[in-house]
C-alpha cells in the first residue's frame, strides 16, 4: 500500500491503523462523539468502526485531496465487494477527528 501519497500525518496514521485492523488505535484518533456520514446518511461511527475494521480495507490509494484530509481509492468489503470509495476526515479544535465522511466515489 502506498501510504506516502497521504500528506496529512494524522490521516496517514489513522488509515494505517484501519488497514492493520487496529480498532483501538483507529478510535483513538477520533472524538468520543465523532459523526459518520455514509453517502450522506448519518450512521453510528463506533458501531461502523468495530464492525468494518478487519473486514474492509483499501486495496489502493489513488488520490488524496484537501491537504491530505480526503483519501480516494479502491476498497474491498467482505460483504459489499470491491468498489471505489472516499474517506474524508474532519479535525476539531483539539486536533482529533470529529467527523468522517465515507462513500462510493466516481473519479
Amino acid at each position: 500500500m502506498e501510504y506516502g501519497k497521504i500528506s496529512n500525518p494524522k490521516v496517514k496514521v489513522a488509515i494505517e491503523a484501519w488497514q492493520k485492523g487496529d480498532t483501538t488505535l483507529w478510535l483513538s484518533f477520533f472524538t468520543t462523539d465523532a459523526q459518520l456520514l455514509d453517502d450522506g446518511h448519518s450512521r453510528d461511527f463506533r458501531k461502523f468502526s468495530t464492525e468494518a475494521i478487519g473486514h474492509e480495507r483499501f486495496t489502493s490509494i489513488d488520490k488524496v485531496e484537501d491537504n491530505g484530509m480526503s483519501v480516494y481509492g479502491y476498497f474491498h468489503s467482505d460483504i459489499w465487494g470491491d468498489f471505489k470509495t472516499y474517506f474524508k476526515f474532519h479535525l476539531d479544535d483539539t486536533g482529533r477527528f470529529d467527523k468522517l465522511e465515507i462513500g462510493q466515489a466516481s473519479y
